[in-house]
């Protein structure tokens, strides 16, 4: 029997549009590239069978905050988020370290002077969290309810995204605090999309906190597929897809790949000012990654950084604004902002006697081929002397490798496309509605369209509505919430 939609690609996003497609009654299909569902929430034993490592994302403040997942609810299907008393750390070179606390007056005491500032930033925009979210999630294709949150955003993100972002701050521990979440955004630095970056995810460390899911990424995709199947879809993996004319005939189809692949799976079919489109859209600097099997905690100069699972290593903020500006300029910085991820940190389960997993990834630029493993190592060394003698094992992974292991990762690039403000609100080209493309029945549901990366799920959700109301007449969203 043919499906009545089909959906490539297996990452957060794909998976979240062949749930939305499945509950509304659709027999759904599933193309995956890989042996394994997934995407960017792969989890794999690397150097040792009984430590998995999480091979991209790892840390979900918005698998908690988002629309989509709020009403998936994945506590009710088993996947516990488990978060540490430090959302984050921002370690100095001089053994001083920014931490951001789950608990905003903690936060605030640390911060001493620029603790009121930290509170009259932060404090706003907690009371009005989950329409914040809810707005910068929802693709900005129709009016807000209300305009005060919109001037919200807006006033932070004319603060801290443009010049003014040094002057607000008199501590470089507050400074150096808010602009590792700014460096997220993966580009220029400072910048509008930057603010907006370090305003969301700013305001969650200290709202539902930055967890990791227990046992590792994995488990959300696990639980996502698990709903999908439950609905009567069906999964193909090691099936890459080369050509449109390949799928079975169905009456949607939902692509989770980058405007590039869908560019190439399409080929002629496309018309030529779309395509043209396509090849002006602009993907940002890469990541390159260095996965650790280490035997002990990491020896942080300030032990109190251990009590974060991500750790921002990039100095001061003019430091990081040096190194994140030359990186989206295509120039290789000597000292790059490197984001740390020690998941046993939140969830202990994931160690063993003398044996840990630890991540961490420097933005380099697009296409970089050189092995990260000795500067990410010297970076972490910087601030944890004696990391070097507890690590194991180490594998580098290239920006320009990190395409070979998704092809959605062009360049190395896991945001799917550069972040800048255009490029956040129309991608992957200006359109009302960019699921929709100009072949008939063909939607884009990657973090290539909006509201852009992290595993939040909306970009395959309101692609997934959007098919629903063209394709198949159905104008309500289907009910995603547990059974």
């Amino acid at each position: 029997m043919e499906p009545d939609a089909i959906v490539v690609g297996t990452g957060p996003n794909g998976l979240a549009a062949a749930v939305t497609l499945g509950r509304a009654g659709l027999k759904v299909a599933l193309y995956e590239a890989r042996e394994t569902i997934g995407g960017g929430l792969r989890t794999e034993s690397l150097f040792d069978s009984e430590i998995e490592h999480d091979l991209c994302s790892a840390v979900h403040p918005m698998a908690v905050a988002s629309p989509f997942f709020r009403r998936f609810d994945l506590a009710s299907r088993g996947v516990t988020m488990l978060s540490t008393p430090v959302s984050y750390a921002h370690p100095l070179k001089d053994g001083r370290a920014g931490l951001a606390y789950r608990d905003l007056e903690a936060t605030c005491e640390h911060l001493g002077p620029d603790g009121e500032r930290w509170r009259r930033l932060m404090q706003p925009l907690l009371e009005r969290s989950q329409e914040l979210v809810d707005f910068i999630l929802s693709g900005q294709r129709s009016l807000p309810r209300s305009l005060s949150v919109p001037a919200l955003l807006a006033s932070r993100m004319l603060v801290h995204g443009t010049a003014l972002a040094p002057r607000h701050f008199s501590t470089e521990e507050a400074r150096s605090l808010l602009t590792g979440v700014a460096a997220h955004a993966v580009g220029r630095l400072p910048s509008l999309a930057s603010g907006a970056v370090a305003v969301l995810l700013g305001h969650l460390a200290h709202a539902g906190g930055w967890p990791v899911p227990e046992s590792g990424s994995a488990r959300i995709a696990d639980a996502l597929a698990a709903d999908i199947v439950a609905c009567g879809g069906t999964f193909h993996t090691s099936h890459h897809v080369t050509r449109l004319e390949e799928l079975p005939r169905a009456k949607a189809v939902l692509l989770d790949v980058s405007p590039k692949a869908f560019a190439r799976i399409a080929a002629d079919r496309l018309p030529l000012r779309y395509r043209r489109g396509l090849a002006r859209f602009r993907y940002g600097p890469a990541a390159a990654k260095v996965d650790f099997l280490v035997s002990e905690p990491i020896p942080w100069a300030n032990p109190a950084v251990g009590q974060a699972a991500t750790v921002h290593l990039g100095g001061t903020q003019a430091e990081m604004y040096r190194a994140e500006t030359a990186a989206a300029a295509g120039i290789r910085p000597e000292e790059p902002f490197v984001l740390l991820v020690d998941p046993a940190a939140a969830d202990p389960g994931r160690a063993r006697a003398g044996r840990r997993p630890v991540w961490a990834y420097a933005h380099v630029p697009n296409g970089d081929a050189v092995d990260p493993a000795a500067t990410v190592t010297a970076c972490i060394e910087r601030y944890a002397p004696g990391f070097t003698d507890t690590v194991i094992h180490r594998r580098g992974i290239s920006g320009a490798q990190y395409e070979e292991y998704n092809p959605n990762y062009v360049g190395g690039d896991i945001g799917g496309g550069a972040m800048t403000l255009w490029q956040s609100l129309m991608r992957p080209v200006p359109r009302f509605d960019p699921y929709r493309t100009p072949l008939h029945g063909v939607y884009l549901c990657s973090a290539s369209t909006p509201p852009g990366p992290s595993v939040h799920g909306m970009s395959g959700h309101l692609a997934a509505l959007s098919a629903l109301r063209r394709e198949f007449g159905v104008h309500a969203a289907p009910d995603i919430g547990p059974r």
